[in-house]
């Protein structure tokens, strides 16, 4: 298996530190294709930007990532890519962050993330559902299905709690990045699970991947807690619709538990 990163970077932008170009490497490639992306190392490319955005107001208490979604305007090519974040709602205690990712001279990619205060809840928490069993009581898994691509699939580890990417229907899988999301950096928590997450349609594969294409146009990540350790645990359902649509929806854990959710909306199709 290679070990390079998803990410080299190329050229960064002294005053602006959400805004870099990158090359993407073979790592990054799904399973679908041999020269497109596999949606989660350019999440956490997205989420590494919004993570850079500096506070619009200089009073700003610490601010964390509560929720990001993203919208696919076409395949993310491997190769060169560039990306860019923003505040598009200014505010002391709520930002609402913009970023895009472009390839080629076309956007790829855009997404926005709401940033929240940090606040003392603690005495306030509920409502978190019952942990998936961990990693370290489930095997690795040892290759890959036939027919599915390498590149992605091999810089991540999967142990599977219920199910396997070859096996159709509800899955329950914890993934840990082999790779750095960018080259000679530690990736944050909410990177790592960025990285992992959108592999739900894939945990919850609906059908046989050698017949049909079933991707996701979008994600939406919601979290009711920052990520923490190095596991990403996805326990994930799909829906399909009769008129060429589905739906995906994951509770995501780490190591201490519940950490939010993600849904995600495919188009369904005939190879």
């Amino acid at each position: 298996m290679s070990e390079e990163p998803f990410y080299r970077p190329l050229d960064s932008d002294p005053t602006d530190p959400s805004a870099g170009l990158f090359h993407a490497t073979a790592a990054t490639t799904g399973p679908w294709f041999a020269d497109a992306q596999h949606l989660g190392p350019p999440s956490a490319l997205l989420v590494r930007s919004f993570e850079r955005v500096p506070p619009s107001r200089p009073d700003a208490p610490p601010l964390q990532l509560a929720r990001y979604s993203i919208e696919v305007l076409g395949a993310v090519p491997a190769g060169e890519v560039a990306v860019r974040a923003w505040v598009e709602r200014p505010g002391r205690t709520i930002e609402l962050l913009a970023a895009e990712m472009t390839a080629g001279g076309r956007a790829v990619l855009r997404a926005r993330a709401w940033r929240l205060a940090i606040a003392d809840t603690a005495d306030a928490a509920t409502g978190a559902g019952d942990p998936i069993p961990g990693p370290e009581t489930v095997a690795p898994q040892v290759g890959r299905p036939e027919g599915w691509l390498p590149g992605y699939l091999d810089a991540v580890e999967w142990r599977w709690v219920a199910g396997h990417f070859d096996e159709l229907g509800p899955g329950a899988a914890w993934g840990r990045l082999r790779v750095p999301v960018v080259e000679g950096e530690e990736p944050s928590g909410l990177q790592r699970l960025a990285a992992v997450a959108d592999s739900a349609n894939g945990v919850a594969a609906p059908l046989p991947m050698s017949g049909w294409l079933f991707l996701n146009t979008e994600l939406s990540v919601h979290l009711h807690r920052p990520p923490t350790g190095g596991w990403t645990g996805i326990d994930a359902q799909t829906v399909i619709g009769p008129t060429g649509t589905g739906t995906v929806s994951a509770r995501l854990f780490d190591a201490d538990g519940h950490a939010g959710r993600i849904t995600q909306e495919l188009t369904v199709r005939r190879r």
